[in-house]
């Protein structure tokens, strides 16, 4: 319901709109990384919105408040990345679950070089 004011005092003494504030259920987000496929190495670098929210170890995970509407989420293993464009409605709670995985080739790179490549798999949760 769209709030017009003429005077924006008005808007400081309506108590109907602050209640409806105040009731209005928050939006969140939550990052978890807990998958079986995950290689358990390395943080994953969680960024909201160009904002970096927090590191995630394997068996972690994070939430944050975010205000309603359309939102980017980056998930960052230092060498590779994705960004997933979601929107959110007013109290509702987004999950995403990150995995930072081995590809074809890095069980060889590892045996032969000492390290190889891992990729980072995101996915929106019901």
């Amino acid at each position: 319901m769209p709030l017009v004011v003429d005077r924006p005092d008005e808007l400081v003494f309506d108590i109907g709109y602050w209640e409806r504030l105040y009731q209005t259920p928050s939006s969140t987000v939550t990052v978890t990384r807990t998958s079986p496929e995950d290689f358990k190495q390395r943080q994953l670098i969680i960024s909201l919105d160009g904002h970096k929210i927090g590191t995630l170890l394997y068996g972690e995970g994070l939430t944050r408040d975010i205000d309603p509407g359309p939102h980017r989420l980056r998930v960052s293993n230092t060498l590779v990345w994705k960004t997933i464009e979601f929107t959110v409605k007013a109290g509702e709670q987004v999950r995403f679950e990150a995995v930072n995985r081995p590809g074809r080739g890095t069980y060889t790179m590892l045996l032969i070089v000492g390290v190889g490549p891992l990729y980072v798999t995101v996915t929106r949760l019901a």
